[in-house]
């Protein structure tokens, strides 16, 4: 099947950064939410980004104005979805929201239609069991930022069949993705060691390390990009205690979240999104 429509539900950093690279790619998108605010602070967000990018020379100028052009705004979900070949869900990680969404997808969207997960850390089958198209569904775990991380994790669930997977694979490839395929087991690859190592991250801050003697010395001496405590920050600390709380159930308690994490989520040292987290970007 050839993707030409795609529909993101949920437009929050990820779905919206999905939004635009798809955009970008030339295929026709919908961005879904529940309320106009949203959609205008991502309808903003993405002219930044894509400005941005122009300015530094990633894009062309007119790519700019032909992107946002490709995107249309709804709060509707059965008009987000009614055309679409390929759906990206882009919600809160929480299973029972996820399914009954998928639920809802699954009566209003064709019956051709892909539908997929952009889930960190939940099981595809587990999200499929709500539905009757488990062949229909997938995951694409894509990261933060959107339009600058060029890996994406694709799992197969159970039931999704070889036409499915090869199509997802095909959509990846257009918008300058390189897909990895993951098995279907909590966390998948990335947020099962990622997840763990910024859990461990705020267990030695309260033992009294600092945030960024941690985050120097895991960029000076092992070679990582952005330090665990920064890398908290970014993907928020709520998102890391529900993949914590998923491979726990699974795995065991060995993955169970840090007391002082579950602290920090309530506290609303939550990171970028809130303006504190272990820094202060509230300047």
């Amino acid at each position: 099947m050839e993707i030409k429509n795609v529909a993101i539900i949920g437009s929050g950093i990820m779905g919206s950064g999905v939004a635009q690279v798809s955009a970008v790619a030339g295929y026709n998108v919908v961005l879904q939410d529940i309320n106009d605010q949203a959609l205008e602070r991502a309808k903003s967000g993405i002219k930044f980004s894509l400005e941005k990018l122009a300015a530094k020379d990633k894009i062309a100028p007119a790519q700019v104005d032909a992107a946002l052009a490709g995107i249309k705004f709804t709060a509707d979900l059965g008009q987000a979805v009614e055309n679409a070949d390929l759906v990206i869900e882009a919600v809160f990680e929480n299973l029972e929201i996820k399914q009954e969404l998928f639920k809802k997808l699954e009566t209003l969207s064709r019956p051709d239609a892909i539908l997929a997960s952009n889930t960190s850390a939940l099981p595809i089958t587990e999200i499929a069991s709500v539905t009757g198209r488990g062949e229909k569904i997938i995951g694409i775990h894509f990261m933060n930022p959107v339009p600058l991380m060029k890996g994406v994790e694709i799992i197969r669930g159970q039931l999704t069949s070889d036409d499915t997977f090869e199509t997802a694979m095909a959509y990846l490839r257009k918008i300058g993705k390189e897909p990895i395929e993951a098995v279907d087991y909590a966390g998948f690859i990335v947020s099962r060691l990622l997840d763990v190592l910024m859990n461990e991250a705020v267990k030695m801050v309260q033992e009294g390390n600092r945030p960024e003697d941690i985050d120097t010395a895991m960029k000076l001496c092992a070679g990582h990009p952005m330090g665990p405590c920064q890398l908290l920050d970014l993907v928020g600390a709520e998102i890391a205690m529900h993949g914590m709380e998923t491979m726990a159930r699974d795995f065991g308690g060995q993955y169970k979240p840090h007391p002082m994490l579950r602290k920090r989520v309530l506290a609303g040292l939550l990171g970028k999104k809130t303006g504190r987290g272990f820094y202060d970007y509230r300047k």
